[in-house]
């Protein structure tokens, strides 16, 4: 069984604040989340350990940018936290 039976995925996008590095200017930047959502029903022909991985699964976000680009002076740096995955 692969994640994508157990989850339902839908893109997200959400504000953020950050600092460029290059020109220290702050600004809003829009990020892109992919948020998993577990499925209502298990799907058909599971055996009991995938079963059991199901019954544990939850909603969870995971972030698709790495790099945004600076609204000032357009130079692209790295999204300065490492929080790429969020559970719900």
């Amino acid at each position: 069984m692969n994640e994508r039976d157990f989850f339902d995925e839908r893109p997200e996008t959400k504000r953020a604040n950050y600092s460029c590095p290059h020109c220290r200017e702050r600004a809003d930047y829009e990020v892109r989340w992919l948020r998993r959502t577990k499925k209502s029903q298990m799907p058909r022909g599971m055996n009991e350990q995938q079963k059991a991985q199901f019954s544990k699964a939850r909603d969870y976000m995971v972030r698709v940018d790495d790099m945004i680009t600076c609204a000032r002076c357009r130079r692209r740096f790295d999204i300065p936290n490492f929080q790429t995955v969020v559970f719900i």
